[in-house]
């Protein structure tokens, strides 16, 4: 009866990509109208359509659209490559944050700003993120190709997760004056507070050339989804197939965080409503992913501008709220596979 109710919901990944792509048009919308003013559709329509110069147009373009943009672009990131990783380590609880490499770009990045390297270039958190998070990938993988079980693997992100952790609180119990401390929380539960075309600007192109490397590793993943001797014998190079992975998800992932601070659980969530959708085919999984990532954050962010009392939820514990139900879920349905 289940089965036949989920088979009722199944869709063709075309017509998942349409209704995704609508239904994050029409969220953007409606977090166009969240703010200091609240506006209504026909305002934020005329601010986006109307002269430049006007007062509505300089509040949607040069305020909330910048916001906005970045919390898709952010949300398609993660998504797309939670996807990747499942499909790569074939574990159903693999994402950036849960193997580590969330945490670890954070700390790169906390490194960064605590030796005050902002100050010789813009690039200093995004280049240092990055390299947080493709050392954490490396050690997965490292121990990925030594035939680990999947609790190795989580374990080994845990042990990942705990260090950065731990060095982060390190590095905030020297941390130079209470300003910089609080800098330093508010940053790692993440944000879109303030974030304009600057911050689009200097994530997108290493998030876009992430996505470069990740092109066409659908047909991989299927291939590696019946396991790395069928894959071999049907001609996937599988170093290679993982290291675009690798390095994707380290660009893209780090320079998510090096923009919006830690934001977790949504590489792991998105994947798992995806399936419910198209299957569990790694290639249909992966492009509606990244959009429904998208529409994700985008909803998550609408939820911090909501009013609670007198303080501010951070997109962080917003989507950590989201995903630790579901993850222990997953880990409850998946018992059985991981002793």
């Amino acid at each position: 009866m289940i089965q036949l109710i989920i088979d009722g919901f199944r869709l063709k990944q075309t017509h998942l990509l349409i209704v995704l792509s609508i239904v994050l048009i029409v969220t953007g919308l409606i977090s166009a109208t969240f703010g200091q003013a609240p506006l209504s559709f026909s305002q934020v329509i005329e601010g986006l359509m109307g002269p430049s110069e006007s007062a509505l147009s300089i509040i949607i373009r040069e305020l909330r659209l910048p916001r906005i943009l970045l919390g898709m672009l952010v949300g398609a990131a993660l998504g797309f490559s939670g996807a990747a990783l499942q499909g790569l380590l074939r574990n159903p609880l693999a994402e950036p944050g849960v193997i580590g490499v969330t945490a670890s770009a954070s700390l790169g990045a906390v490194i960064a700003i605590y030796f005050g390297l902002t100050a010789l270039t813009s690039f200093a958190v995004p280049i240092f993120a990055m390299l947080g998070a493709f050392a954490a990938t490396m050690v997965v993988l490292l121990v990925a190709s030594r035939d680990a079980s999947v609790l190795t693997l989580i374990l080994t992100g845990i042990g990942l997760s705990s260090l950065s952790t731990a060095l982060i609180s390190l590095v905030m119990n020297f941390a130079p004056n209470p300003m910089s401390l609080r800098d330093m929380v508010l940053w790692m539960l993440g944000s879109l507070e303030n974030r304009t075309t600057d911050d689009l600007f200097l994530a997108a192109p290493f998030i876009i050339l992430g996505w470069i490397l990740m092109i066409g590793v659908g047909q991989g993943l299927n291939a590696l989804a019946l396991g790395e001797d069928a894959a071999t014998s049907l001609g996937i190079n599988l170093k290679r197939l993982r290291w675009r992975i690798i390095a994707g998800t380290a660009l893209s992932v780090g320079a998510a965080v090096s923009v919006c601070g830690g934001i977790g659980f949504v590489g792991l969530v998105v994947p798992h409503i995806v399936r419910f959708f198209v299957g569990s085919e790694p290639r249909q999984i992966l492009l509606p992913s990244a959009i429904a990532g998208a529409v994700l954050l985008t909803l998550a962010d609408i939820v911090t501008r909501l009013p609670f009392g007198a303080g501010q939820l951070q997109l962080g514990v917003v989507t950590a709220f989201i995903g630790a139900p579901v993850f222990l879920v997953i880990v409850y349905k998946t018992r059985e596979t991981m002793r």
